[in-house]
């Protein structure tokens, strides 16, 4: 009996692991996509993620492609896009330069809008392949905060 249930067993556990499992996302609601449509209504090309405590918006609006965050309440959290590296303001720059990072390569630079007319600046740098740093910076050059990046 015991040899007769192993060839089964053996079976199952294959066809289970080799089924792939979709995983589902929560339905964007609607007061979320309300409320991108009447912050951006000219954006196209929108495509929704669930982020567990956000939900984010990918489009494109006079020919620029900006990430929006919402939380399930349909509150605007921020906006994202990215800028080329000669486009940094001076400000940042500056403080990019006197911070402990100014000797490692920026890969790419991004914008972010915050509630309350806020600007911050997310600079990806890296030294090595194991040393990498998202930089944020304040409209002043002042580093707020980093997070180390795999």
């Amino acid at each position: 009996m015991k040899t007769k249930l192993l060839p089964l067993l053996f079976l199952l556990t294959i066809s289970l692991a080799t089924t792939t499992v979709n995983a589902q996302m929560r339905k964007i609601p609607a007061v979320v996509t309300e409320a991108f449509k009447a912050r951006y209504p000219h954006a196209s090309n929108v495509e929704w993620s669930d982020k567990i405590s956000s939900f984010m918006a990918r489009f494109t609006d006079n020919d620029h492609t900006y990430e929006a965050k919402f939380n399930s309440r349909g509150e605007w959290l921020s906006t994202e896009t990215q800028i080329p590296i000669d486009e940094i303001p001076d400000a940042v720059n500056d403080g990019y330069g006197k911070s402990r990072y100014a000797d490692w390569e920026i890969q790419t630079v991004h914008r972010i809008q915050l509630p309350g007319n806020t600007i911050q600046y997310r600079i990806f740098t890296q030294k090595s392949d194991l040393q990498k740093r998202n930089l944020f910076f304040s409209t002043e050059g002042r580093l707020l905060r980093e997070n180390i990046t795999l």
